[in-house]
């Protein structure tokens, strides 16, 4: 099992030196902070040590074209847990992506992945359709690739974890296995 610290060696030994962007744990909430210069890199902040934290604000910097890694938390707003079902709908539509990607990163990193529907408000609610959409998107992302930096990580995670296994077999079978 990865632990947070791990995920931070393995984070800026892929990232900081091509992209200037460092994973930091410890923070009350996650936030992206963009690059202040050569002197000071982007800093991508995941909640105390949680290494889930981490992969879900990972799967979203993954995703964050360059125009949005120059803005605070990529230029979006967070809507708080009191989201109704309505919201909560178009919530899930916009986290399907990062949280495709998020799962590939707990099965590279040897971690249970459990979609986060991050909404306490809805006491009784069920995730299941949302994680067979996400699941879904797995599956796109296995014939139409993960974008590069989340299949650099997830392969780099992998590698460090268990060196001598094919990636594409070893998310293959990961999948085959998690979404039945």
């Amino acid at each position: 099992m990865v632990t947070a610290a791990q995920l931070i060696e393995a984070f800026d030994a892929c990232f900081l030196s091509r992209f200037h962007t460092t994973l930091v744990g410890g923070a009350d909430e996650p936030l992206y902070l963009p690059s202040k210069g050569k002197a000071i890199p982007a800093i991508l902040y995941f909640r105390l040590d949680y290494p889930s934290s981490a992969l879900h604000e990972i799967s979203h910097w993954c995703l964050a074209g360059p125009q949005r890694r120059l803005l605070e938390d990529y230029g979006y707003w967070y809507e708080t847990d009191s989201r109704t079902q309505q919201q909560q709908t178009l919530f899930e539509q916009v986290e399907v992506k990062p949280q495709a990607i998020e799962c590939v990163l707990h099965w590279a990193a040897g971690l249970e992945f459990r979609v986060s529907v991050d909404n306490l408000a809805l006491v009784d609610y069920d995730a299941t359709p949302f994680q067979q959409s996400v699941y879904r998107q797995v599956g796109d992302y296995l014939i139409s690739g993960l974008p590069e930096r989340a299949l650099t990580f997830a392969k780099y995670l992998l590698a460090r974890r268990l060196p001598n296994i094919d990636f594409n077999e070893f998310i293959k079978q990961q999948y085959e296995n998690n979404s039945r």
